[in-house]
């Protein structure tokens, strides 16, 4: 059952004021609309995942993306990928995220010899390629 003030908060207009910031932050992808926020310890909602997060999920996303294809082509029993992902955060400056561990866990046991293709196969995926070879990244105000 929701809380009332869960149930407030969902009666706000997007990007009406909450503890002092912008929250949910409600952002357009295509047809699609995130929700970002920030955990209630750092001051926000905790109504979605926060920008890291995202980020993290945006890799094991694509890792899971690449992974499910590798069962149809080598003709091996396909249910969804599952991809676990752990992230920790560098602890000088700047802010940054310092270590992304996934963990891939395919629907069935796989040889030394598949296990390594497997992760050869993901680990060229579109995300990961992008951190390796960063795109120029600007911003503008207005």
């Amino acid at each position: 059952m929701r809380s009332s003030a869960r149930r407030a908060r969902d009666r706000r207009e997007p990007g009406a004021r909450s503890g002092g910031h912008l929250c949910p932050r409600r952002r357009p992808v295509r047809d699609h609309e995130l929700i970002v926020d920030q955990p209630f310890t750092a001051g926000g909602d905790d109504d979605g995942p926060t920008p890291v997060e995202l980020f993290v999920a945006s890799l094991a996303t694509c890792a899971a993306s690449y992974a499910g294809r590798f069962p149809q082509r080598h003709h091996l029993p396909y249910d969804n990928p599952r991809v676990r992902a752990e992230f920790a955060m560098a602890d000088d400056r700047p802010a940054r995220v310092a270590v992304v561990r996934l963990r891939l866990m395919p629907p069935v046991r796989l040889s030394e010899a598949r296990s390594a293709a497997l992760r050869a196969v993901v680990s060229y995926r579109t995300v990961h390629n992008t951190l390796r070879q960063p795109p120029d990244v600007s911003t503008t105000v207005g």
